[in-house]
């Protein structure tokens, strides 16, 4: 079982934070707050120690290894683990109590009855809270493409297998008047999805659903349908790895910030083909409405993926964190709360933004997320 604990090796920046926070707390200075925004509440780390168990959504494995690292400065008794199974995986420990925080693609709904077990785990309604924004990127690795201009049609097409080959008229035309266009090979597609149950698939599905239901008629699943084909990797890691060492003309999709090197299609919106980033992430949550489960303590979305805004990119996975409003021992409650308090901090969403490429949250949805946050005890 694969654990990232808050010791293991930080990117330079991490690294370049955590040296400036222990000169902070030397010297008696502020310049902590200066270089890496201000970490909140400073009495919430206070005391803090023991292990906090968590795991769940792949795709913000990138994500907690910066975040684990962070709080490691402003709490270095506390040994947090994220262990990035899945989000189906991240809900199901929650229910059973394996995790006291787990990260899911998908807010929780009582479809198969989680939000209910959730509850009784708690005992009380659980904390749902955004704290991962990011583009769901169409990788591929095409032989002599750089770039990919692809309508919601012609990728449902792809991704259901009814679309085959990378010189389809379809394709075609979706990159008329670009290089591309005379570049498409007369090759066979390669078209790449999670095996796993998946959050960053139901993401996916959710957006083919919405804008594409001609073309795409399996709905919205956290599981591929095998009657589509193509190849299955585990977790997103594993759909890039696909993707890049497997054999050419493989498309597939993953999130933007483990996509490395390979190239990310631009995605049509209204007239207009939108590139995959964190800016244009971000600016879909700020245009959709809240889900209909919303509550005092579930920060919960619907997705506008039928948007027309201009620079939106409309397939987002907006990640969420579960955890209970109230633990049976104090010093978990006090672990959680403060690892939460730390990645909604302002030093937190910096972090994630710089290290994982996820979009930071807007000060709205931050202080809804915040205050929801200091309600956790025992």
């Amino acid at each position: 079982m694969k654990r990232t604990p808050f010791r293991s090796i930080a990117t330079p920046a991490i690294a370049a934070l955590a040296l400036v926070s222990l000169a902070a707390c030397g010297g008696g200075n502020d310049s902590e707050s200066t270089v890496a925004g201000d970490a909140g509440d400073s009495s919430v780390y206070e005391g803090l120690s023991g292990t906090l168990v968590g795991g769940g959504a792949s795709s913000q494995a990138s994500a907690q290894n910066a975040w684990i690292a962070g709080f490691s400065t402003v709490a270095p008794d506390v040994t947090v683990t994220y262990d990035p199974q899945g989000s189906g995986a991240g809900r199901e420990n929650f229910i059973s109590g394996g995790y006291k925080v787990a990260g899911s693609d998908s807010y929780l709904t009582d479809d198969e009855g989680e939000l209910t077990k959730a509850t009784e785990t708690c005992g009380a309604a659980p904390i749902e809270i955004p704290n991962y924004v990011s583009p769901i990127a169409i990788i591929f690795n095409v032989e002599g493409v750089d770039e990919l201009q692809l309508s919601p049609e012609t990728l449902a097409g792809i991704m259901s297998g009814k679309i085959t080959t990378w010189n389809d008229p379809k394709i075609v035309a979706d990159n008329e008047g670009t290089p591309t266009a005379d570049a498409l090979p007369d090759s066979t597609i390669r078209p790449v999805h999670r095996s796993d149950e998946s959050g960053t698939t139901e993401n996916f599905t959710d957006y083919l659903d919405a804008v594409a239901g001609k073309d795409w008629k399996a709905g919205v699943v956290e599981t591929w349908p095998k009657n589509f084909g193509g190849e299955g990797a585990k977790g997103t890691d594993g759909v890039v790895k696909s993707v890049t060492d497997g054999e050419k003309n493989a498309i597939g999709y993953a999130d933007a910030s483990q996509a490395g090197d390979l190239g990310q299609a631009m995605i049509k919106v209204g007239d207009d083909y939108v590139a995959p980033s964190a800016e244009a992430a971000a600016k879909i949550l700020d245009v959709s409405p809240e889900a209909e489960s919303a509550s005092d303590t579930a920060l919960v979305y619907d997705l506008d993926h039928e948007t027309s805004e201009a620079g939106t990119y409309p397939i987002v996975l907006t990640s969420y964190l579960l955890a209970c409003q109230q633990y049976d021992d104090e010093a978990t409650a006090k672990q959680v709360k403060g690892y939460l308090t730390y990645i909604l901090s302002e030093q937190g969403q910096n972090i994630g933004s710089e290290e994982a490429g996820s979009a930071p949250l807007s000060e709205a949805i931050l202080k809804k997320a915040r205050d929801i946050v200091a309600t956790i005890g025992s």
